[in-house]
């Protein structure tokens, strides 16, 4: 749409808005879901379970293999720094006494579960799960009994045992290697039996990894995670090696279908989470999913590293740091992970208080205004202390670390910062409340103060701002 052309429409939309309800009506301007990364270092395998009694409960896999940790907070941030317990210790000889790894805590009918996989002292790579029980209100107190061996249905090497539900029936996966098939790991699925250390029942073979990056260094389908959304169930699994090939691959199916009957899921051709270069984060996987604090986002929990290349055996590297950042979803209802972001603040994205299917994104280093983007990070920016300072903010691309939005001529550009004072002036703003709606937000340019960020049709601009609709084109909502 040209920018000539546009007054005279958006004032046709506004009258049929009054009249007859036609547009679709402005977004609803709620908080952005925003974290800090990393959440806590050398924990690998994180799993983050938030409970109604208002908090949220962290596990995850110590670097010296020995022992279940615990913490427990009202946020997710709070994990960061909320004091850690030992619940339980490796076995000193037998079964249960080496390789502990990849605690899940559930609760189940009433009581707390942890879902762990370990070796023997005599054979530490004889590994298989294991479940313990708490029955106090607060899994940081109270006893935790051994309830023994998941009956999985081969005595073979498996391990990442969750459980979830779907239509009233519980689950449980896994991943494990199976007689007669030359992988590592595949993944599995089966109802939960009379009590949550048993399956029952048919047994779905659900993953094999034969693909080219489900292969890399070690043919590996592990880490099942599950997360549900418009009647449909994706399961997230972690492929390949532990180093910088781990990644993360999905199937997805009906909520309604039989689960159990591996052709009701489809599987991705190309993996949907993976290292990341630009943000030097290396290795994303072993996920699980969470809940933010308003219950209106759904967090994506993960680990990686800092760098790429690993001296020896990546399972004897301790610097697998547990993350988190917002899962998106796309038009089609399918989740979009994006890429494992840079350390510090998690991104947002700019969505458009007018036209709140679109956003801001960045399109050959030009600002656009564009409804189902892709790749997703190219709208997505952190908000960080301005260039210019003095109470500004700036806007640092997320695939392009290093590259801000800037104005130039007035127009609205991602480029990278070389600098200068001007590139600091144009690539600084002052945050105000939105100008169509308090609740959202507007940018002041640092160095053209009253004119503001908008959009103008497709492309971004800063003008000064004179009517409603320029209100309304300069307002944002932070998701």
């Amino acid at each position: 749409m040209r920018t000539a052309h546009r007054r005279p429409i958006l004032l046709v939309v506004a009258f049929l808005t009054a009249f007859a309800g036609l547009v679709v009506a402005p977004a609803h301007a709620t908080p952005a879901v925003q974290y800090t990364n990393p959440i806590a270092h050398q924990r690998a395998d994180p799993h983050i379970f938030k409970h109604t009694d208002g908090h949220y409960y962290f596990t995850a896999t110590a670097p010296e293999y020995d022992r279940i940790v615990l913490r427990r907070a009202t946020t997710i941030q709070g994990l960061a720094t909320a004091s850690e317990q030992v619940i339980w210790r490796r076995h000193a000889g037998g079964e249960m006494g080496a390789h502990i790894w990849a605690p899940e805590i559930h609760f189940v009918n009433g009581k707390w579960y942890v879902y762990f996989a370990a070796g023997r002292t005599d054979d530490v790579w004889r590994i298989r799960p294991y479940v313990l029980e708490n029955s106090s209100a607060n899994p940081l107190t109270g006893s935790w009994t051994e309830r023994g061996r998941v009956n999985v249905p081969w005595d073979t090497f498996s391990l990442d045992m969750s459980t979830f539900v779907v239509n009233g029936v519980r689950y449980l996966t896994w991943a494990q290697a199976e007689p007669g098939i030359s992988t590592n790991s595949n993944v599995y699925l089966a109802r939960m039996g009379a009590n949550p250390w048993q399956v029952t029942g048919t047994v779905a073979r659900l993953v094999v990894p034969t693909l080219t990056w489900e292969t890399r260094g070690h043919k590996v389908a592990e880490g099942p995670a599950v997360v549900q959304r418009g009647g449909r169930v994706f399961m997230t699994y972690s492929a390949s090696a532990t180093d910088a090939n781990y990644c993360l691959g999905m199937l997805s199916a009906s909520a309604s279908a039989d689960l159990l009957n591996p052709a009701s899921w489809s599987k991705s051709s190309t993996p949907v989470f993976q290292s990341n270069a630009a943000t030097g984060q290396y290795g994303p996987g072993h996920n699980s999913f969470t809940v933010s604090e308003d219950g209106r986002s759904d967090i994506l929990v993960y680990h990686d590293r800092s760098y790429r290349d690993i001296s020896g055996d990546p399972l004897n590297d301790p610097n697998r740091r547990t993350r988190v950042q917002k899962v998106y979803w796309s038009a089609d209802g399918t989740p979009d992970f994006g890429i494992p972001v840079a350390d510090g603040p998690t991104p947002v994205r700019l969505k458009s208080y007018n036209h709140p299917d679109r956003f801001v994104r960045h399109y050959d280093f030009r600002a656009r205004l564009e409804a189902n983007v892709r790749p997703l990070a190219d709208s997505q920016f952190r908000l960080v202390t301005g260039l210019a300072g003095s109470g500004t903010v700036s806007l640092e691309s997320t695939s392009h670390p290093g590259y801000y939005l800037r104005h130039r001529d007035y127009q609205l550009y991602v480029e990278r910062d070389d600098g200068s004072s001007v590139f600091r002036g144009d690539a600084s703003f002052t945050r105000r409340a939105g100008l169509a709606d308090g609740t959202a937000v507007s940018f002041e340019s640092q160095n053209f103060p009253g004119r503001y960020v908008r959009h103008n049709g497709t492309t971004l601009s800063v003008d000064a701002i004179s009517d409603a609709v320029g209100r309304a084109d300069a307002t944002f909502v932070l998701e």
